[in-house]
């Protein structure tokens, strides 16, 4: 039925906040994502449900074991989002964060074409509001590229997704594709600029750091996700996959080296791990596959620790770049300790959830014999920690002295929220089973051998020594990383002035033209007896006609005569 389709509590409770204030506004901001989390644990595999709509059948709720998995993890997302976000009073990004979740769960369980697109640009269209609500003028600009490239994005994959249906006359044929013909390219084009592969990716970490403390942390569980997902269900086995996302994990943190703002930093940590998880689903085997899925389920809690960690000092510091930053830990203990939770999950330590799931890609990739994948996949996990686990936390919350004029209380929901991602995260890495259980193949894999844990120790051991030793040389740079959004941000402006410049030049000779013709067609219809009047020229046109017949006489006359002979002649 489709009233348990986890995305309908939302959409059903987007309408409760709208019209509701104060404290009933609350209730209903945990309620309805509290019953979309139950919904999607009581959803069981073989469910489907569908809706008639203009002669087609949506397949608007199909659960198989990956779409139950992803939905188990989207919904608690999507809760511990909003209870990050319970303190803000701004009634319209609360709506955006709901509708952003509601179209990442309707993306999920979506069984047909037509229902993937719509849901695909619902979480898309709520992107967008919830970057421009943080209601500043760089979150304004920042929302206005991101629409520039996801609208690109989009109108590939509509131009995919309308052939495919020409193509196979149904749009029930929702399953992998390979990349044989065009439609498919352009589907996955559509999908990779979603997942944020470069070249296509620095909207990500040109948006997300524009949005407000709670709305980045939604944004960071869907969008790239979502599009991970979508590659495990059209593309799997596709070996282009490998090579883009081997790239994506080495590229996110050498930008990262770069990077001075702790959100934009995050960011490019996003880029690098969504990589693992890319590179996974292009190896196409059940563990690659199950890696790809597993890491985006404990990507989604420790992306989101983290980035409730830098939401965290941003709201109570008002400041974002590590140059800036310094010495938080003994002003802000329990922020600095749920982050390091997080810091240490994404880094892959043994007892940390990050550490269950990264390894069985790394895993995949050596029973497959990708051994150069499998060295490049652990060469990015020594810069995940380097960066993500050490310059950050380092920088932000130890480091130097910094005199902050007045740090505002966190809220407590904002730390309770951080509390329960940062007990999954630790839960799921002490007990493994429970997720590996939902797993969307049957392959048994034990993380906690001495092989696994002592080579992962060993490697934080070494990169650990290696930032202690380099650490005054990877401090924040108090500049601006140019990366390919330059294109886009040096080229959109002038090619919007020049358009805008054209259509004015268009529009006054447009206005100039149009009063001359109607003044020429004027002067022919009020000085109707010669026929060079009735082209709108007159012999002496600085001297006015004057006839003792008005016009409008005149063509009374004209209209009774030809209206005589219709009626004599009929």
């Amino acid at each position: 039925m489709l009233i348990s389709h986890p995305a309908f509590p939302l959409l059903l409770g987007a309408i409760f906040v709208a019209l509701s204030k104060g404290k009933l506004r609350s209730l209903s901001l945990l309620l309805f994502p509290m019953i979309s989390v139950w919904s999607a644990f009581q959803a069981t595999t073989g469910t489907a449900s569908l809706l008639p709509l203009f002669g087609y059948e949506l397949v608007i709720f199909k659960v198989d074991f990956l779409s139950r998995f992803f939905g188990w993890i989207f919904a608690i997302a999507g809760f511990l989002g909003v209870l990050y976000s319970l303190h803000q009073k701004n009634v319209r990004e609360s709506l955006a964060a709901i509708l952003h979740v509601a179209g990442g769960l309707g993306l999920v369980y979506a069984g047909d074409w037509l229902s993937f697109f719509v849901f695909w640009e619902l979480m898309s269209l709520a992107s967008f509001w919830l970057i421009w609500e943080n209601r500043t003028p760089a979150a304004k600009a920042a929302g206005w590229r991101y629409f520039y490239v996801h609208v690109t994005g989009g109108g590939l994959l509509f131009a995919g997704v309308l052939m495919k249906i020409l193509e196979t006359e149904t749009i029930h044929s929702f399953g992998p594709l390979g990349i044989l013909d065009l439609s498919s390219i352009l589907i996955l084009l559509g999908v990779i600029i979603n997942a944020a592969v470069p070249p296509f990716h620095a909207w990500l970490t040109d948006a997300y750091p524009e949005a407000s403390p709670g709305g980045s942390v939604i944004l960071t569980a869907f969008t790239t996700k979502g599009a991970v997902y979508i590659l495990i269900r059209l593309f799997p086995g596709t070996e282009i996959l490998i090579g883009l996302g081997v790239f994506m994990a080495l590229y996110g943190v050498v930008f990262a080296v770069l990077e001075n703002d702790i959100r934009r930093l995050l960011g490019y940590h996003i880029i690098s791990q969504v990589g693992y998880m890319v590179a996974g689903v292009g190896m196409g085997t059940a563990m690659s596959l199950n890696g790809a899925s597993a890491h985006a389920f404990c990507h989604i809690l420790y992306k989101a620790l983290l980035f409730m960690g830098a939401g965290a000092v941003l709201y109570s510091t008002g400041k974002s770049k590590l140059t800036e930053l310094g010495n938080l830990a003994s002003k802000m203990k329990w922020v600095f300790f749920l982050y390091m939770i997080g810091a240490f999950s994404i880094s892959g330590f043994p007892f940390f959830n990050g550490f269950v799931s990264k390894s069985m890609v790394v895993d995949a990739a050596h029973q497959g014999h990708f051994l150069r994948t499998e060295a490049l996949l652990w060469l990015a996990s020594i810069g995940t920690f380097l960066h993500t686990g050490l310059k950050l936390p380092y920088w932000t919350f130890l480091g130097e002295k910094r005199d902050y004029k007045q740090l505002r209380p966190v809220p407590w929901n904002m730390i309770l929220a951080m509390a329960l991602t940062a007990l999954l995260c630790f839960g799921i890495g002490v007990y493994p089973t429970w997720m590996y259980s939902g797993l969307p193949y049957p392959v048994h894999y034990e993380p906690y051998t001495l092989h696994h844990v002592l080579g992962a120790y060993l490697l934080l051991a070494g990169t650990f020594l290696s930032f202690w030793w380099m650490r005054g040389m990877l401090g924040g740079q108090n500049t601006i990383t140019v990366d390919t959004d330059w294109f886009y941000r040096k080229t959109v402006p002038p090619v919007t002035r020049l358009t805008v410049s054209g259509l004015k030049t268009l529009g006054a000779f447009t206005k100039d033209w149009g009063e001359q013709t109607s003044q020429k067609i004027y002067r022919a219809i009020s000085s109707p007896y010669r026929p060079w009047n009735l082209m709108g020229f007159s012999v002496h046109p600085e001297k006015p006609f004057h006839y003792p017949i008005g016009a409008t006489v005149t063509w009374i006359l004209l209209l009774f005569v030809i209206a005589t002979a219709t009626l004599f002649f009929s």
